[in-house]
């Protein structure tokens, strides 16, 4: 017998799509699971989108007030896909409404609110998750499993880049449904908090804490018309971002994000460097991992390139024959699979709002850095935001 956990979606944009499909998706591919996603109601402000998506994507009813959403009894989970400035006010009011919450990262703008979200949640004890999807590929989730093994022995390096060229246009507005991530009030920061924030969550999970960074930020474009006013406003995000760490095990980060590289769209790459070995991944090619292992005889030593594709790498029991690859779409099946598998365990599903705080702390810290033109340890400005 399955248990049904009725789900309520705020926001029906693309990652309200993405999230669906792994709704959607989950019970045909994991079908061991005792707990069965239902696709209760969505929530948007806009009653004839909202009203579309819900009729397209198979939900059973729909509102246009969060509030209202979150209220209803036959709702047990908020899945939160808004605009970031949006992410604490749903979340807070969620779990005192005892439900489960699901929410799009970052976590929040800035670290206050993250840590009132913290807070909240922690306070209901309510279960809890946040999307950082790309830990749930399984060619990344094979680099987790290889470093933790210790093959790569001490780590010295990790690097990571995330580069897209979607603002190279200055007459594109800030502001607005489309362009809410240009906007410092909705989004709260630029690449740091949208690009980056997937970087440092990834690179935390396969290497550990990052103890300070030193960073340089750009805003190519001084100004742009505000969608909603109409009136020409100082651009507050930012548009690249570069910066260098130490992370607590001793080894050295190097992170890149920018939306002026023209020619990618979503490039995203990471490399480790240790004492036995390396690892590289790459978004676009995202069913490979490559792997050097120097304690190979020396005739044969090289870069290795695994495809990850077989029934005994991560999660691809689950789909189809060796050899033939899955997609971006699939890690939020697996990370929708991840959280109902939590509550049959009772552990939580990592990362939790918890371990999203530790990302935040990066991004603030990187923020501050570029800003004060010096180091910051990441601790120091958790100390100085939430006092």
């Amino acid at each position: 017998m399955t248990k049904e956990i009725r789900i309520g979606l705020v926001g029906c944009g693309f990652m309200g799509r993405t999230h669906t499909n792994g709704y959607k998706r989950v019970g045909d591919f994991f079908p061991e699971l005792s707990y069965r996603p239902i696709l209760k109601a969505v929530c948007a402000r806009n009653k004839e989108k909202v009203a579309a998506f819900a009729q397209q994507w198979g939900y059973e009813s729909y509102e246009t007030d969060w509030n209202r959403l979150i209220a209803r009894d036959d709702i047990d989970a908020i899945d939160i896909c808004t605009p970031n400035n949006m992410h604490a006010e749903i979340a807070i009011a969620a779990a005192k409404a005892g439900k489960m919450i699901l929410c799009e990262k970052p976590l929040a703008r800035t670290l206050p609110e993250a840590a009132s979200m913290v807070k909240a949640i922690e306070q209901a004890r309510v279960k809890n998750t946040v999307w950082y999807n790309y830990r749930r590929i399984p060619a990344v989730t094979l680099a987790k499993k290889i470093v933790d093994s210790g093959k790569l022995g001490r780590i010295f390096h990790y690097r990571a880049n995330f580069l897209q060229d979607w603002t190279i246009n200055e007459h594109l507005p800030q502001g607005g449904k489309a362009f809410w991530r240009m906007d410092a009030n909705a989004a709260g920061s630029g690449v740091t908090g949208d690009l980056l924030a997937h970087c440092i969550d990834t690179a935390m999970w396969l290497n550990g804490a990052i103890k300070d960074v030193s960073a340089v930020t750009e805003t190519f474009v001084k100004q742009r018309m505000h969608e909603e006013t109409g009136r020409l406003q100082d651009v507050k995000i930012d548009d690249a971002c570069i910066f260098h760490c130490h992370f607590e095990n001793g080894s050295l980060g190097l992170f890149e994000s920018t939306r002026y590289a023209r020619g990618h769209k979503a490039l995203y790459t990471f490399e480790i460097n240790g004492e036995h070995g390396s690892l590289k991944w790459d978004l676009h090619d995202l069913n490979r991992l490559d792997y050097f292992n120097h304690r190979d005889e020396s005739e044969l030593r090289g870069w290795r390139s695994i495809l990850v594709t077989d029934g005994d790498q991560p999660y691809m029991d689950k789909w189809w024959v060796p050899g033939l690859s899955i997609g971006y779409e699939h890690s939020f099946v697996h990370q929708v699979a991840d959280f109902l598998h939590s509550l049959e365990s009772g552990q939580a599903c990592a990362p939790s709002f918890r371990d999203a705080l530790e990302t935040q702390k990066v991004c603030e810290a990187v923020l501050h850095s570029a800003s004060s033109g010096q180091w910051q340890q990441t601790d120091v400005v958790w100390a100085a935001e939430t006092q």
